[in-house]
C-alpha cells in the first residue's frame, strides 16, 4: 500500500515527465538527484561503459545527496516540481 507521499511523489514525477516545459540543467540535475535519492538511496553506481560528461554530472549531483532520507529526498522532489510547474 502506497503512502500519501509515495502517491505524491510519483504525481511530481509524472507531471515533471509529462511537461512540454524545457527544465534549466541545472533543475534537470537537482530533479534527477532527488530522484534518484528518493528511489534507490545511498546505493551510488555509476555505469563505466556510458562515462561521459553528462553522466558524470548526474552522478555527481546524487551523490552530493549522500545520507538523505529518501523520505525528504521525495519531498524535495516534489516541492521542485511544484515550484516550477505551477
Amino acid at each position: 500500500m502506497a503512502s500519501d507521499l509515495d502517491k505524491l511523489f510519483a504525481d511530481a514525477f509524472s507531471r515533471a515527465n509529462n511537461t512540454q516545459k524545457k527544465f534549466a540543467p541545472d533543475v534537470q540535475l537537482r530533479l534527477y538527484a532527488y530522484y534518484k535519492q528518493a528511489t534507490k538511496g545511498d546505493n551510488f553506481s555509476f555505469n563505466n561503459e556510458e562515462h561521459n560528461l553528462r553522466n558524470a554530472f548526474k552522478f555527481n549531483a546524487w551523490i552530493q545527496l549522500k545520507g538523505m532520507d529518501e523520505n525528504e529526498a521525495k519531498r524535495n522532489y516534489i516541492k521542485l516540481v511544484n515550484s516550477i510547474l505551477k
